[in-house]
């Protein structure tokens, strides 16, 4: 008679824990800071351009990376390339609107140098007091897992690495000989004695990794150990499938599992937007002598059009055209089209010094302003290419649920040119993949960074 409306608001998204939220502001906070202070040690006034800086700054490295789990070298090596790359982001931006002369150059340098110093040293003061909190038994809380299987396994090496959780062992059916080999953890018995041992043992949580065929036995045990105090996480086998920004949402009060979803929505899509406007704009004002004489270069390399525009998939596989220098001597833009190899006959003597330095993809800064690419992303491979892998490669085309990139995650990680083996291929996948995982900001101007490098010293691509 009435409606059930007993799902609503049963299910949400993950609060933030507290660790999460600090990593978030302290690394924008920092550097805000940091240029405040050594602005005021020299007693500059805090006027509009500084207060423009701070706000940029800000923009662009919120939220901050949480490092303090990281390993201590790693996160310097994080800290000093994230820096580097923001410093070169700045100076451009500065160079492009004739906006460095507003600063004093000791509060830049001072600024620079001091920043990265305080940042690690935030980290590690972080890192102890997360060392410290761990330390203190009452401030652990303990754990158990349903069902001793591989996916059961992988839960208990998460709680083993975390700082927080103390795991006691497993509960499970099964013989030992048919349990995934952990000597870790110990099995604690069988799921009929799950709900006792958490009342005595005072259990604050139960993850339940049981496979998803076993659904009768699930409701049971959660009306079981619904009894207690323990806190229920149900962890769905779905380690065979590609998980890209996998969260839970609210539909309208009804819960849905994101499992494969773009990164770039709502404020994300924003940023990378403006980003893309902005950095594309200033590259295309700067290299306009180069695209020039580029341009006359292949006018006079040989016969046919100083442009090549090749079909290729983009966001949620649609075609688009991409803008590059033509480089061959044919124009390959059919079904069968030809992965360039070296040597290739096809490739004229003014092409092969564009290709191996990547200048032909220059006119590319284009496509980005009319929103068919990004700057970074998975590269766009020719149609036919796709038609071929999309057969071969598992989730090969869950790359496109981006716009694809001038430069990406797989080509500053060396794979970068011709994909001759389909082992290659699987990991420039791969690689694309892990970018739409843990896209940021900051990853971003770090591939951004480390292609300008490879531009210079780097001579596989051809």
């Amino acid at each position: 008679m009435f409606e059930d409306r007993s799902y609503k608001r049963t299910f949400y998204s993950a609060p933030q824990s507290v660790e999460s939220l600090v990593a978030a502001f302290l690394e924008p906070g920092l550097i805000v800071l940091t240029f405040l202070l050594v602005n005021g040690h020299f007693d500059e006034p805090v006027l509009r351009p500084t207060l423009t800086l701070c706000l940029l700054v800000f923009a662009l490295t919120f939220p901050g990376r949480n490092r303090f789990n990281d390993h201590p070298a790693s996160a310097i090596v994080d800290v000093l390339s994230s820096w580097v790359v923001l410093l070169g982001i700045l100076l451009l931006c500065g160079y492009a609107t004739s906006s460095l002369h507003y600063f004093e150059t000791e509060v830049l340098v001072w600024w620079a140098a001091l920043t990265p110093v305080l940042q690690i040293t935030a980290i590690e003061i972080g890192r102890r007091v997360q060392r410290w909190r761990g330390s203190d038994p009452a401030a652990r809380r303990t754990a158990v897992i349903v069902g001793a299987g591989a996916l059961g396994h992988k839960v208990a090496r998460a709680l083993r690495d975390s700082q927080g959780v103390i795991c006691l062992g497993y509960f499970d059916d099964r013989n030992r000989e048919r349990l995934h080999p952990d000597a870790g953890v110990e099995l604690l018995g069988p799921l009929n004695r799950l709900s006792e041992f958490v009342r005595e043992k005072g259990v604050r949580e139960v993850y339940i990794t049981l496979p998803l065929g076993s659904q009768p036995r699930i409701v049971e045990l959660l009306e079981q150990v619904q009894g207690t105090t323990a806190s229920l996480f149900f962890v769905p086998d779905v380690f065979g499938i590609s998980i890209i920004q996998g969260r839970l949402q609210d539909m309208n009060g009804v819960p849905v599992v994101g499992i494969c979803e773009t990164p770039f929505t709502g404020t994300n899509r924003l940023v990378k937007r403006i980003s893309d406007i902005v950095l594309a704009s200033v590259i295309l004002v700067l290299i306009s002598p180069i695209l020039l004489a580029l341009a006359i270069g292949v006018k006079l390399s040989s016969p046919g059009p100083i442009i090549f525009k090749q079909r290729r998939n983009g966001l949620d596989g649609e075609e688009i055209i991409v803008y590059k220098f033509r480089s061959m001597r044919t124009q390959d833009n059919g079904a069968v089209v030809k992965q360039a190899t070296k040597g290739d006959a096809r490739i004229t003597p003014f092409g092969a010094f564009i290709r191996k330095t990547s200048l032909d993809e220059l006119p590319q800064f284009i496509n980005v302003l009319q929103g068919r690419m990004s700057i970074v992303g998975p590269r766009p491979h020719a149609v036919a290419h796709n038609e071929e892998y999309r057969k071969l490669i598992k989730a090969y085309m869950v790359r496109h649920k981006v716009k694809p990139g001038i430069t990406g995650w797989a080509q500053v990680n060396g794979l970068r040119g011709e994909t001759d083996t389909i082992d290659k291929m699987v990991a420039r996948v791969e690689y694309d993949l892990e970018y739409l995982r843990n896209w940021s900001l900051a990853l971003d101007l770090q591939i951004i960074l480390r292609t300008v490098r490879l531009v210079v010293f780097d001579r596989h691509a051809y």
